[in-house]
């Protein structure tokens, strides 16, 4: 069996379902309110005004955590093939690097592109751009086939560049403003930061792992250092040359991205070993692997519940007794599969722990602004996440119940802007969208338009990916 396969689907399925709840959250109806679980945590119905002072997080403020915690996974897979490929490490860096200013340009070029940001009222003519857009996107980050010849596929980038800058330079905005650098996909943004010194920290830390945990204390530090007024800390927090494109601010989320390349080497390490197959050996009987899924899905939903709800303590107290079951459970482990479950396990309670125990510190968890105990409570969960999808694909091998999801994972980007520049301006255009209107007459109803039009997405992007049309970003 094809273990790099195996491995890429678990991790694959947790990313595609960030990127589609991130979707999905971004398309839930206002206008008929559904109950606060369903928005941000800070941004509460009916009013939906951003209150920082309101702590607590729903499933909402997961996504976004569990996407950087995918991508730090990833790091080691990507990376390590290239080292021992014998590529120069100079020239891995700059590819990195490569990498982060593509990212920063992919933010500012979608986020000038959206029909509903460029206009007030899109028009069919506004909606056509927003096709143009995703189409010049497709060729100038699509990994063209080997049978298309080199020549072509530099003309097809070259046309595609002279209709970005073209779009970029004539699109004028509802305040009559034009192209800005400032004007840029947040989200992005923040990928690009961390993809980069993620990135960079791996490397140079890939065979100490007490070194990356250093230099995640010492970004601990400034980060509790940095209001702290005349420090050389809050200088150096607010310092940036390209406040458009990097601020030590979004490296906060590093808290995130170094745990995940940390669980990255440790699957990346399984699945090179010859055991890494679910064997004979294994020390849980099926029945025990069942009540582990169990448990781990009750760690999520009575965490996230919780201290939504703020019964801090209360969810104190359960998350530490489904702990225990889980580990007295995992204390039977005996083949490599069942040892890796143990291991991420232990790691994902750690975070989960350190999480908890900041949680009174800055008035409580909350993502909007991001807490210490909002960094590290999410990296447990998406741990505990991540390793549900590898009992559900690696060990009950039932990868096809999530094949929307692998897929999705497979083509993030194509999934993150189909739903603003492709799947929305198609309904419009069609006029479908019309009838999906139909459904904001009632809240649930409008929750189920968002659903329709989330599905809709997943299935284009699943179809792209299945076609082998993968964008490289």
């Amino acid at each position: 069996m094809n273990t790099t396969l195996r491995r890429a689907d678990a991790l694959d399925a947790l990313r595609g379902l960030a990127v589609l709840l991130m979707v999905l959250s971004g398309s839930i109806h206002f206008a008929n309110p559904l109950p606060a679980w369903m928005y941000h945590a800070q941004v509460p119905p009916p009013e939906f005004k951003f209150n920082p002072n309101l702590p607590g997080i729903t499933w909402v403020d997961l996504v976004f955590p569990f996407f950087l915690f995918a991508m730090g996974a990833a790091f080691p897979f990507g990376l390590t093939k290239k080292i021992e490929s014998g590529m120069a490490l100079w020239k891995i860096n700059l590819q990195v690097v490569q990498r982060g200013l593509l990212l920063v340009g992919f933010a500012i070029f979608i986020q000038h592109t959206k029909p509903f940001v460029f206009s007030s009222d899109p028009t069919q003519f506004d909606w056509f751009i927003g096709l143009l857009a995703f189409l010049i996107l497709f060729l100038l980050l699509i990994r063209f086939p080997e049978t298309i010849k080199s020549s072509q596929r530099i003309a097809l980038k070259f046309i595609a560049a002279i209709g970005a800058v073209s779009i970029l330079a004539l699109l004028t905005f509802p305040d009559g403003s034009g192209f800005s650098l400032k004007r840029s996909d947040i989200i992005i943004i923040v990928l690009a930061n961390v993809a980069l010194f993620g990135s960079l920290i791996w490397i140079y830390t890939r065979n100490n792992i007490l070194l990356r945990l250093g230099i995640l204390g010492i970004l601990i530090a400034l980060r509790l250092t940095q209001n702290i007024d005349g420090s050389w800390n809050q200088w150096l927090w607010n310092f940036s040359p390209f406040p458009w494109m990097y601020k030590l601010y979004y490296l906060q989320y590093l808290f995130i991205v170094i745990p995940g390349t940390i669980v990255g080497d440790l699957v990346y390490t399984w699945i090179n070993s010859k055991s890494s197959e679910v064997s004979d050996t294994n020390g849980l009987s099926r029945n025990e692997i069942y009540s582990l899924l169990f448990l781990l899905l009750g760690l999520l939903v009575v965490t996230v519940s919780g201290l939504f709800s703020r019964i801090v303590l209360e969810t104190i107290m359960t998350d530490i007794f489904l702990s225990v079951l889980a580990l007295l459970i995992l204390q039977k482990a005996s083949s490599s599969t069942e040892l890796l479950f143990k291991t991420l396990f232990n790691w994902g309670l750690f975070w989960l722990m350190l999480g908890i125990f900041f949680e009174s510190y800055e008035g409580g968890i909350k993502k909007d602004h991001p807490t210490m105990s909002y960094y590290f409570v999410t990296t447990g969960l998406a741990v505990f996440t991540y390793i549900i999808f590898s009992i559900l694909i690696d060990y009950f091998k039932k990868s096809k119940y999530v094949g929307l999801l692998i897929d999705n994972g497979k083509n993030p980007m194509i999934a993150y802007v189909a739903g603003n520049i492709f799947v929305l301006p198609i309904l419009s255009i069609t006029t479908l969208s019309t009838y999906l209107n139909y459904l904001t007459i009632s809240p649930w109803l409008g929750f189920i338009k968002g659903l329709i039009f989330t599905i809709l997405v997943a299935a284009a992007t699943s179809y792209f990916t299945k076609k082998k049309l993968f964008w490289r970003t």
